[in-house]
């Protein structure tokens, strides 16, 4: 996924652009990055963060920043921000997003004998890409608005120039852009939860194509916002940070709506609920509150030196990591029948393994309920699950078993009513030795976030998102 923060003040605005970027740690792995803007023209730091935190990189070099201005990034990708000399001037530039038709706007800007000098693990820099075609037009609101009309896929965006900061929020609203004001600064930033303890309050929800300059005395709206939405459901319910808001809807409520959703379509006796850390504790809360039974924690996790359970590139260490972190209690276990609930079913392997410890620990009876529905079409926009990952899905694994295929009747899957779903929940409920196993419904789901559907990106799950 990704976060940016970018903000812009009449003093120097270098601690508030540090902690506001380091509040968006949870939504990336790869990259963190910040530049700020003075009067000796652009400073910019780049690290890895693969194996530590935001803060612990940057804290010995703050010394070396000032500037009225900056932006910061925490990415999934490669290199960011970048800075571009250009015929608009100097700029810097963070992105947020994935570009499904990158191949071919590549070999669109090549064959205009043009070049790119970034490196990528990937290929082409996304954000490289993005300078390129911002650089093509006559000013930063028409090249802006031309990666909107050009992309295909999703792509947020913050351009730091010497005006202020450009904020532009992907055409379909997949991810959010938020304005944040206090005395003398303005911000801008994915997560709402980076605002209260650097002083900020939000002030306004860019829409879907909205295009607003952001300067120390206020911001400006460069293009309106378009009329069709659909952001990704998946920020309520595992990226987004508890305390965040998109769209005005915050993230902890819409996480105990979700287990409300799950209590009332359950009839089983359990002793009591838990959630698995962390997302899956707000969903637990809610199913308990609404079935008033008791909430306890079953596992706990153990963050001194296991903070991030996706920080390895290497999915074997991801497994190992995940596993390492989370402590079952067994005093809480034995004997007792538990349900717990989750953000969602991935691949399932940690999940499987466990599952085994709770049963060897003397669990009785061991019931999943996930807060969203299963899992089963690749997503085009966020790099939540590529095309080439699609296959290693539970559902997907289990689809291929009855079809005897990986891509055949997928969309008879997606239907909670029919045989073919209920026989997929069963054969993933097998593999993971579940007692039961209830996936939430899609309609449930978008009642608990409380957007309309057409709002909505839920194309995980029923491939019915716009491009």
């Amino acid at each position: 996924m990704g976060g940016f923060f970018g903000t812009i003040s009449k003093h120097d605005c270098v601690k508030d652009l540090f902690y506001g970027t380091d509040y968006h740690s949870h939504l990336g792995t790869r990259r963190g990055g910040m530049a700020v803007l003075n009067e000796n023209g652009f400073k910019r730091a780049i690290h890895n963060i693969e194996n530590s935190y935001f803060r612990s990189k940057f804290e010995d070099e703050l010394a070396e920043f000032h500037g009225n201005s900056g932006i910061g990034v925490i990415s999934d990708t490669d290199a960011q921000p970048i800075i571009i000399n250009s015929h608009l001037g100097k700029f810097a530039v963070v992105t947020v997003g994935k570009i499904i038709n990158i191949d071919e706007l590549t070999k669109e800007i090549l064959a205009q004998k043009k070049h790119f000098a970034e490196m990528s693990s990937i290929g082409t820099n996304p954000t490289e890409l993005i300078a390129i075609i911002i650089s093509e037009e006559e000013s930063f609101e028409k090249g802006l608005a031309k990666v909107q009309e050009k992309i295909k896929g999703s792509v947020s965006v913050l351009v730091l120039t010497e005006k202020g900061i450009y904020a532009s929020r992907d055409k379909l609203g997949r991810t959010p852009i938020i304005i944040g004001k206090k005395k003398d600064a303005f911000a801008v930033a994915f997560e709402t939860s980076s605002f209260p303890n650097i002083g900020f309050e939000t002030d306004k929800y860019i829409g879907p194509g909205e295009i607003v300059l952001v300067t120390a005395e206020g911001y400006e709206q460069k293009k309106k916002p378009n009329d069709k939405m659909q952001i990704c459901s998946f920020l309520w319910v595992y990226y987004g940070y508890p305390s965040s808001s998109y769209e005005n809807l915050n993230v902890e409520d819409c996480r105990y709506r979700c287990g409300s959703m799950l209590a009332k379509r359950d009839d089983i006796k359990i002793d009591f609920v838990s959630g698995i850390p962390d997302s899956g504790i707000a969903h637990a809360l809610g199913y308990s509150n609404e079935k008033n039974i008791p909430y306890k924690r079953a596992y706990v996790k153990y963050t001194p030196t296991w903070p991030r359970s996706f920080m390895p590139q290497n999915q074997k260490m991801r497994d190992l990591v995940a596993k390492m972190k989370l402590i079952p209690n067994k005093a809480l276990i034995k004997g007792k029948k538990i349900t717990f609930c989750e953000d969602s079913i991935v691949r399932g392997t940690q999940l499987q393994e466990n599952v085994e410890i709770l049963f060897e620990y003397g669990a009785e009876e061991i019931h999943m309920r996930p807060a969203c529905p299963a899992l089963v079409f690749a997503c085009d926009f966020l790099n939540f699950s590529t095309s080439r990952s699609i296959l290693d899905l539970a559902s997907r694994r289990a689809i291929k078993e009855i079809e005897g295929g990986d891509d055949k009747n997928l969309i008879e899957y997606t239907n909670p009513d029919s045989d073919k779903y209920k026989l997929m929940v069963e054969l993933i409920r097998k593999r993971l030795g579940l007692s039961s196993l209830k996936f939430q419904r899609l309609d449930d789901l978008v009642e608990a976030i409380g957007l309309p559907k057409e709002k909505l990106c839920t194309h995980c799950w029923d491939c019915s998102s716009y491009c």
